[in-house]
């Protein structure tokens, strides 16, 4: 195999700003998303910035835990016992009455 010598990188100055100006874009559109995720649609940030000084989260929000839970598929609700199901079950049909053949 033929070893070739490392390629230099040179860094520009418009390399420096498309840089920038795509880390803004980012930073907007990642924004947008999380005041979409807590409800405030597209409100601007000063609606952002009013629902940030309170703490609370709103009544619908799901816990960190919930949306973990949800994401890989585990329910948390505890099955019932097989030795509390023991007593429910169905039984046997009555005896047939005396004079009767038995059913085939």
């Amino acid at each position: 195999m033929i070893k070739r010598k490392p390629t230099r990188i040179e860094l520009k100055l418009d390399d420096l700003d498309e840089f920038e100006a795509v880390k803004k874009e980012v930073e907007e559109r990642r924004k947008q998303r999380n005041a979409e995720l807590l409800g405030l649609g597209t409100q601007g940030e000063g609606a952002a910035a009013a629902t940030n000084g309170d703490t609370s989260p709103p009544p619908s929000a799901k816990t960190k835990a919930d949306r973990i839970n949800e994401r890989i598929g585990y329910d948390p609700t505890p099955v019932p016992d097989a030795t509390a199901r023991v007593g429910t079950l169905p039984s046997p049909p009555p005896p047939p009455a005396t004079g009767q053949p038995p059913p085939r």
